[in-house]
């Protein structure tokens, strides 16, 4: 059973911005198939919580956010 989030739940339970969400984060280190999909083809976004908390919690995977001068924060 996987739980879906929209970008306001998404940013709620990670406390990111949801803006911050849509321009950095998704289809850089949240990618579509994996982190989030397109219900029925549309425009709606549906985020699925476990892929997204597994991928934070894995200290192989650094999750960071890309910064304007190309660099990435690692928090």
């Amino acid at each position: 059973m996987s739980t879906y989030l929209t970008t306001e739940g998404l940013s709620e339970r990670i406390h990111y911005d949801p803006r911050t969400i849509r321009s950095n984060l998704k289809d850089s280190v949240l990618i579509e198939g994996i982190h989030y999909f397109r219900p029925f083809g549309g425009r709606k976004i549906l985020y699925i919580w476990e892929a997204i908390e597994k991928d934070m919690k894995d200290s192989s995977n650094v999750l960071g956010i890309p910064m304007a001068n190309g660099e990435v924060c690692n928090g």
